[in-house]
């Protein structure tokens, strides 16, 4: 059934396919390709679907963050290099920033809640803001996130890297131990919560890029587009001020980045910025 024979010129039979397979195998072909378009085209968010998904993503990062193995040896000795590598170049300010920063009681206690709080609370007001006002955008813009947070984790495992303020000899000021706030998941009595040598690539200057060319990108005010801007920068300062990470670490974060926008550009077809804000409603106007 669904063949047909032909007659060779040696005289032998083989057997073709028939046109009515021929059109079901073009059938399912073209499913394939309706499927893969769905899963490409930009739907609306559901709000139970959403929150069940950051909520497991972020628990799963954190499970594999954490099951990196400390290798402290080689986290301190990537350290010392780095460390090195900027001293040589003339480029390692972070100790001067440390001091100078830590100089300032009410700045550094102020940094150590900056570094500990708005790194989750901006970017899930970011993902709310995107949520209610973009939701065509929605999906692609938090591809990014996902996709740059994920390949963050390649740089935990294969490159650990102590923070400065672990470093030995170093004199680093570890800022959350010393003025005893409330502050880095990796310092205090909350450090074995968290793998402490896993500072390569910097995920606060990840997340904070990605909220800042957001809000820029698609806020409609101008001060807010300028606050958009002004967020990763103070970031950076943080980061740098508490001794968290090396500056170098900001650069990784931004390289996973810009990973993170190339794989949406790739699933989309397009920049996440540059695709209609509002989703098309089946029966109902185009989107704008």
């Amino acid at each position: 059934m669904g063949e047909t024979t032909v007659t060779t010129l040696e005289g032998q039979e083989r057997p073709t396919a028939s046109p009515i397979a021929d059109e079901k195998n073009g059938r399912n072909g073209q499913n394939v390709l309706r499927h893969f378009r769905r899963l490409r085209t930009p739907r609306r968010p559901r709000l139970w679907f959403e929150i069940l998904l950051i909520a497991v993503s972020y628990w799963t990062y954190s499970l594999i963050r954490n099951a990196v193995p400390e290798q402290k040896a080689q986290a301190l000795s990537n350290a010392d290099w780095i460390w090195r590598v900027e001293s040589d170049l003339g480029v390692a300010f972070e100790k001067s920033v440390n001091h100078a920063v830590d100089s300032v009681t009410w700045l550094i206690v102020g940094m150590n809640y900056y570094y500990a709080t708005l790194h989750f609370i901006v970017t899930l007001g970011v993902l709310v803001w995107l949520f209610r006002k973009h939701p065509g955008r929605y999906a692609a813009t938090r591809l990014v996130l996902f996709a740059t947070t994920a390949v963050a984790l390649l740089g935990y495992y294969f490159y650990p890297l102590a923070p400065p303020r672990l470093m030995n000899g170093t004199h680093f000021i570890d800022t959350v131990v010393v003025h005893q706030t409330w502050g880095s998941m990796a310092s205090g009595d909350l450090k074995n919560m968290s793998n402490q040598y896993a500072a390569m690539p910097s995920m606060h200057i990840g997340w904070s890029l990605w909220c800042g060319l957001t809000i820029f990108a698609l806020a409609s005010a101008p001060w807010a587009k300028i606050l958009g801007l002004l967020y990763p920068v103070a970031t950076l300062v943080v980061i740098v001020a508490t001794a968290n990470h090396f500056w170098l670490d900001a650069v990784g974060g931004m390289i996973c980045l810009a990973f993170g926008f190339a794989v949406a550009r790739l699933w989309y077809g397009s920049m996440p910025y540059a695709l209609p804000r509002e989703v098309a409603v089946r029966g109902g106007p185009g989107p704008t």
